[in-house]
C-alpha cells in the first residue's frame, strides 16, 4: 500500500499519538476537530488516511478529490514542500493555487481537475465566482475538505466566509454533506470548535485531542524597572544630506537599555523567534538590536517580519531560519505565530503580556521541535516605577501581572474558547454579491437558504435579510437591484466593486504607498500617515532617509541613512479575557512565589501586591483618585466596554483604562448608586448602549448598514448587555462585605 510504503521510507519508529487517534476516525469518515500541541504530526493525521481513502476509490481526471483551505499564502507553501513526497508516492497529483501561483499552472489544475487542492479563502472565492459554470465540475468529486489552523478562522470574517464558502459548494455539487476536517493546536472549547466546523451540527463533529506532551517547557519572566523622565540617549548623525530639521534621530529610551542589553546577551548567536507586538515595536526593537551588531563589528542576526514588510524580504527571514546555519533572530508581530515553516528554534521571546493564551501557545510551539531539548519562553516584562503620587493602577503593574496570569493560564492547559457566532451582515453582504457573481443572479428566498438557512449566517432571520437588501438596493448604495423576474441581480456600485481585485477578501485593505530602494519594494506604508522628502523613516529594520514621495504613483523612494524614526502604524489591542482578569485579581490578591520570575520580576510583584493591599483592594472594587473614582470590575474587555457604556447612558463620563474604569468628577458614593441602579434593574437598553460606541463601522461593508441593523451588529458582537447587573452586584457585594 503507497501509504505504508512512504511512512517506512520515511523510517518513522511509530505513529505519534494524535495520528493513532486520528486516523480511524478519518478513515470511517464525517467532521473531524482534530487538536495537538504545534508540532505533533496534525498535518499526517488527516492526510496519511484522506490519501488511503483516495488511493482506494476509482481517480480520474473529473474533479479534485481533496480542499486543503489555510489562512497564509506561506503555510500553503510550506504545506506544499511537505507533503510532495508523500503525494507522489501515492501517485496524486498536489497544487498549489493562491494569488502567486502561475496562471498557467490554475489553467492546466481546471482542465484535467483531480488530487489535492491547497488554497486560501480568497482564491476558493475567487475561483467560484470567475468560474461558477465550473463549479460542478471541478467539485463534484470532493471527498473532503481540511482546514488547517481552524483557531485563526472562528467568530472572523474570514471564518464566517470559508464556512459560507464550503456550504455554496455543497449547494453546488447537490449533496448535504462534505467531510470537514479542522486542525488547530489551540483550541479552548472542543464543543465550540464543533460548532464552527460545521453551523448548526456541532453535536455531529468527532473530536480528536493528541495528548503527546512535547519535551517540557522552560520559562522565565523578567522585569525591568523604568524610571520616568530619564534624558533620552542622543544618536549622532553625520549624514550631511540628512536635514537636521525634519530627521529625528531615534529615541533608544524607547528601548529600555538594561533590556535591549538582556535580548542581545540571550538571543544573539542562535536562532530565535522575538514578538515585539505591533508593527512600529518590530521595527524600533530591530533597529536597536542591530545596531549593537554594527557597534559591536559582529555581522547582524536580527531581522524584521511584519505584514507590511515585502513578500520577499519577508521570505528571505523565514529561509534564512529555515535553511541558513547563521544565527537569526526574526523579531515578528504575530505574521510568525502560525504553522509557517521556520524549523526549529532555540527560544521564544517576547515583550509583555500579549493578549490571548491561545497567541501565547502558538508561540511556544515554535520552539522545542528537537527530541530532548524542551521549548524555551522568556517573557520581558518593563514596568515604569511607580512613585509618591503616581496614579493607582500603575502602582499596580499590570503588565507583568498580566504576564504572570497568561504563563499560569499556560501551565494549566487553558486557552481562550472560540468566540459565540455574531450576525457578521458585513461578510453577509459580501457572500450575497459572490453568490450573485457565482450564479450570475438569485432569488431572495435561495440566497437566504444557501447562506443563511443552510449557512453559517443563522442568526439573520428573514425578516432581517429582507431589511439588509433594502439596505443594499438603497439608491445610495446600489449594491443590488431586482430583475423583471425577480432574481438579485448586481447594481452600479456592486459592479465596480466586484472589477475590484480586493472584491476577494472579505477585511478591508488599507490604502498604502510602496517604499522602494534602487527598484527594489521593500513594502508598504499607510497612506493616512503623514510623510515628506527628507524626513527619515525605520523600516525592514534598517534606517531609510526619504529621498521622492510619488503621489500619483503612491510609492516612496529611500536611500540608506544613519538617522531614523520608528514607523507609524494604525494598531488595535486585542480582547482580553474574563478568565485571565480573574487570574490577575487572585495573583495579586495571593502569596503564591512563582519560581520562573527574576529578582526584578519578584520585587515589582511583591510592590504590585503591597499596593493592591494599601488601595483596599482586598474589600472594595470603588477607590477615589482624586476628583474621579476608579472602579474594579475584574472582567474582560468586551464586559468592561459594556459597563462603561451602561453608566455613561446614565449621563456618567469615565473611560476604560486597562482593567478599571475611571469615572469623571464623581465621588465613590454617587458611582456606588448608579451601580445600585444598575443592578437593580433589568439590564439597559441595548439599543441605546450601542448609540454610544465610538467607531462602529469596522468591517468591510459596515457603511452599507442602517444605523438600526449597525446597531443589531454592535450588540451581539461587541457588546454583552446581560451581563451588566452582574457586574454591578459583583462590585458592590465586595465593597459591602
Amino acid at each position: 500500500m503507497p501509504v505504508r510504503r512512504w511512512i517506512w521510507q520515511q523510517k518513522w519508529a511509530t505513529l505519534r499519538d494524535v495520528q493513532e487517534k486520528a486516523i480511524p476516525a478519518v478513515l470511517a469518515g464525517g467532521d473531524i476537530v482534530i487538536s495537538a500541541r504545534t508540532a505533533a504530526g496534525k498535518t499526517e493525521a488527516a492526510f496519511l488516511p484522506l490519501l488511503s481513502r483516495l488511493v482506494n476509490s476509482e481517480q480520474t481526471a473529473d474533479g479534485f478529490a481533496v480542499l486543503y483551505v489555510a489562512p497564509l499564502k506561506a503555510l500553503i507553501n510550506d504545506q506544499h514542500r511537505r507533503l510532495e513526497s508523500l503525494c507522489e508516492a501515492c501517485g496524486v497529483l498536489l497544487h498549489k493555487w493562491h494569488g502567486d501561483v502561475d496562471e498557467n499552472a490554475k489553467a492546466r489544475a481546471r482542465k484535467r481537475p483531480s488530487g489535492i487542492v491547497l488554497i486560501t479563502p480568497e482564491s476558493l472565492e475567487a475561483l467560484l465566482v470567475r468560474r461558477g459554470s465550473e463549479v460542478l465540475r471541478l467539485f463534484s468529486r470532493l471527498d473532503a475538505v481540511v482546514i488547517d489552523e481552524l483557531h485563526a478562522f472562528i467568530g472572523t470574517e474570514r471564518g464566517m466566509q470559508l464556512q459560507s464558502l464550503l456550504t455554496r459548494i455543497e449547494v453546488a455539487v447537490g449533496r448535504p454533506r462534505i467531510d470537514r476536517i479542522g486542525l488547530s493546536a489551540t483550541l479552548g472549547d472542543m464543543m465550540l470548535a464543533a460548532e464552527s466546523l460545521r453551523p448548526g451540527g456541532g453535536s455531529s463533529v468527532s473530536i480528536v485531542e493528541g495528548t503527546d506532551a512535547g519535551n517540557g517547557l522552560k520559562l522565565q519572566i523578567r522585569g525591568y524597572e523604568l524610571h520616568p523622565f530619564e534624558k533620552p540617549e542622543e544618536i549622532a548623525d553625520d549624514d550631511p544630506e540628512t536635514d537636521p530639521a525634519t530627521a529625528e534621530p531615534f529615541d533608544r529610551s524607547e528601548v529600555p537599555g538594561a533590556l535591549a542589553e538582556d535580548l542581545f546577551r540571550f538571543l544573539r548567536g542562535r536562532s530565535n523567534l522575538l514578538f515585539a507586538g505591533s508593527r512600529a515595536r518590530v521595527e524600533i526593537y530591530t533597529d536597536r538590536l542591530s545596531t549593537m551588531c554594527l557597534k559591536q563589528k559582529l555581522p547582524n542576526e536580527f531581522f524584521a517580519h511584519h505584514g507590511n514588510l515585502a513578500k520577499a524580504v519577508r521570505e528571505e527571514v523565514e529561509v534564512r531560519l529555515r535553511d541558513d546555519p547563521r544565527p537569526t533572530t526574526a523579531v515578528a508581530t504575530m505574521t510568525l505565530e502560525l504553522g509557517i515553516d521556520i524549523g526549529d528554534v532555540a527560544t521564544v521571546a517576547q515583550i509583555g503580556p500579549g493578549f490571548s493564551v491561545a497567541s501565547l501557545r502558538q508561540r511556544v510551539g515554535r520552539s522545542g521541535r528537537r527530541a530532548g531539548r524542551p521549548a524555551i519562553l522568556r517573557i520581558f516584562a518593563p514596568e515604569i516605577v511607580a512613585g509618591p503620587g503616581s496614579h493607582p493602577l500603575d502602582r499596580l503593574y499590570l503588565e507583568l501581572i498580566q504576564s504572570i496570569a497568561m504563563v499560569e493560564c499556560l501551565r494549566e492547559n487553558w486557552c481562550e474558547p472560540p468566540a459565540h457566532a455574531g450576525l457578521h451582515l458585513s461578510t453577509l453582504v459580501h457572500q450575497l454579491l459572490a453568490l450573485i457573481l457565482q450564479l450570475g443572479g438569485v432569488s431572495p428566498s435561495v440566497a437566504w437558504e444557501v447562506l443563511c438557512g443552510r449557512g453559517p449566517f443563522r442568526l439573520v432571520s428573514k425578516p432581517l435579510f429582507a431589511d439588509l437588501l433594502r439596505c443594499m438596493a438603497h439608491s445610495e448604495i446600489q449594491l443590488v437591484e431586482q430583475s423583471p423576474q425577480g432574481l438579485l441581480m448586481l447594481g452600479a456600485r456592486g459592479e465596480q466593486i466586484a472589477e475590484s481585485y480586493e472584491f476577494y477578501a472579505v477585511f478591508m485593505s488599507e490604502v498604502e504607498y510602496r517604499i522602494v530602494h534602487e527598484g527594489r519594494t521593500l513594502g508598504t506604508y499607510p497612506l493616512g500617515t503623514p510623510l515628506a522628502a527628507g524626513e527619515t523613516l525605520i523600516f525592514a529594520g534598517r534606517r531609510w532617509l526619504i529621498i521622492e514621495i510619488d503621489d500619483d504613483g503612491r510609492v516612496i523612494l529611500v536611500r540608506p541613512t544613519r538617522a531614523g524614526k520608528p514607523p507609524q502604524f494604525s494598531s488595535g489591542g486585542g480582547e482580553i479575557h474574563d478568565y485571565i482578569v480573574d487570574k490577575m485579581r487572585a495573583i495579586l490578591a495571593g502569596n503564591e512565589a512563582f519560581v520562573y520570575l527574576d529578582a526584578c520580576a519578584s520585587r515589582l510583584l511583591a510592590d504590585a501586591r503591597i499596593a493592591f493591599g494599601n488601595l483596599g483592594l482586598h474589600q472594595q472594587n470603588i477607590l477615589p483618585c482624586g476628583r474621579n473614582t476608579l472602579v474594579f470590575p475584574w472582567v474582560g474587555s468586551k464586559r468592561l466596554t459594556t459597563l462603561l457604556l451602561a453608566l455613561m447612558a446614565r449621563e456618567l463620563k469615565g473611560t476604560a483604562a486597562w482593567h478599571a474604569l475611571e469615572i469623571q468628577d464623581v465621588r465613590c458614593d454617587g458611582v456606588a448608586r448608579h451601580l445600585q441602579a444598575l443592578a437593580d434593574e433589568p439590564e439597559p437598553d441595548a439599543m441605546r448602549l450601542a448609540e454610544r460606541l465610538s467607531q462602529p463601522q469596522l468591517a468591510k461593508f459596515d457603511y452599507v448598514l442602517s444605523p438600526e441593523l449597525m446597531k443589531r451588529v454592535t450588540i451581539q458582537e461587541r457588546l454583552d448587555v446581560s451581563a451588566v447587573p452582574w457586574m454591578a452586584r459583583r462590585i458592590l457585594e465586595l465593597d459591602r462585605s
